[in-house]
């Protein structure tokens, strides 16, 4: 089953509480379909040659998760505190290597 990425973006109309967090951790876990995340700090981009691509600010978390498509990734974001805080959250498909 393929793993995604659901980066949380710093830009909620209202703050998520941590009981928020809890349950929605809480039921990923129920499901099956947690596999970690965290908080995302301050750093930094770099590049060898030439400027960088400036860093993504507004990124601030994320969560990993396994789901049989993009459309099933999208599904569990009922529930997302930031998500359902009317914040942005981005779903990225991690590539099998």
């Amino acid at each position: 089953m393929p793993d995604f990425l659901l980066l949380s973006h710093d830009d909620t109309t209202d703050t998520p509480s941590g009981e928020m967090w809890g349950a929605y951790l809480s039921r990923l876990r129920d499901l099956g379909v947690f596999d970690g995340g965290s908080a995302i700090g301050r750093g930094e981009t770099v590049r060898k040659t030439k400027a960088p691509a400036p860093l993504s600010a507004r990124l601030n978390g994320y969560l990993r998760v396994r789901a049989p498509s993009l459309s099933a990734a999208r599904d569990l974001l009922d529930g997302h505190p930031v998500y359902e805080a009317g914040g942005t959250v981005e779903i990225r498909e991690l590539p099998k290597s």
